[in-house]
C-alpha cells in the first residue's frame, strides 16, 4: 500500500503530464491557427488604387496578341475581347467571365476559320499565387473552332478546346499573360480531344462601373 508521500510524488508526476500535454495541444493550436493564416493570405484579391475590391465590378479588355495552336494550324483572331465581373470572398479574389466574342480569325495554313465561339459561358475565375507570383485562373473553358477551305484537310470538323488556362497578372501594366510558362506555373492545360494546346495571348484590364480609370491590381 502506497504511503502518503507516495501518493503526493505521483499526484505530482500526474500534474507534470497533464501540463506538458496542454501545453503541446496549446502548440498544436497555434500552429493551425498561424498555417490557416498563411493559407488564407497566400490568395491575393482584386484591388483598385491599392484598396481592396468591396462588391464586384465589371472588367473588359481586348488582347494585344492573341493565338492558338490548334493540332495542325496556329489560330489568331484580331479582335480577342472579354468581359468579366470580379469580386472578393473571404479576402480571396475571383469571379466570371460572362463574355468573350471572337472576330477576324485565321490561320497560317490552308484552312479559313469559319466559325469559332466560346461556349456554356460564363466561366469561372480566381485569383492565385505561385512562386511569389500573382496568376488569374480561368476555369472550364469552351471553345468551338470550325475550320473551312477547298484545300483544308479538316475543313467543317468542329474542334472543341476545353481545359483551365492560367495566366500571370503583371500590376505594373494592368494586365494578364498567358504562355506555355504560365500555364506550367500553375498546372493548367487546355485540349482538344486528347492533344494539349498552346495558348499565347496578352489581356489589358480595363474596370468599366464604378472604378472606371482607377488602377486595377492584385494582391
Amino acid at each position: 500500500m502506497a504511503g502518503p508521500r507516495q501518493l503526493e510524488a505521483g499526484q505530482h508526476s500526474t500534474a507534470r503530464r497533464t501540463g506538458r500535454r496542454a501545453i503541446f495541444l496549446l502548440a498544436i493550436a497555434a500552429a493551425l491557427v498561424l498555417g490557416a493564416a498563411a493559407t488564407a493570405s497566400a490568395s491575393p484579391a482584386w484591388k483598385f488604387n491599392s484598396t481592396e475590391l468591396t462588391g464586384s465590378e465589371t472588367i473588359l479588355g481586348a488582347a494585344t496578341s492573341s493565338s492558338m495552336t490548334v493540332p495542325g494550324a496556329t489560330t489568331t483572331c484580331e479582335h480577342f475581347l472579354y468581359n468579366m465581373k470580379i469580386s472578393n470572398s473571404g479576402g480571396k479574389g475571383k469571379g466570371e467571365i460572362t463574355e468573350l466574342p471572337l472576330f477576324e480569325c485565321s490561320t497560317n495554313t490552308t484552312c479559313s476559320v469559319s466559325s469559332v465561339e466560346a461556349e456554356h459561358l460564363p466561366w469561372p475565375t480566381h485569383l492565385t499565387t505561385v512562386g511569389g507570383k500573382n496568376y488569374l485562373i480561368v476555369e472550364k473553358v469552351d471553345v468551338g473552332i470550325v475550320y473551312s477551305g477547298w484545300f483544308c484537310p479538316v475543313s467543317g470538323i468542329l474542334f472543341k478546346i476545353e481545359g483551365d488556362a492560367g495566366g500571370e497578372v503583371n500590376n505594373s501594366t494592368e494586365t494578364a499573360t498567358f504562355d506555355p510558362t504560365t500555364f506550367s506555373a500553375t498546372g493548367t492545360s487546355l485540349w482538344v480531344g486528347w492533344v494539349q494546346i498552346e495558348w499565347n495571348g496578352v489581356f489589358p484590364t480595363e474596370a468599366f462601373q464604378a472604378h472606371r480609370e482607377q488602377k486595377i491590381e492584385v494582391g
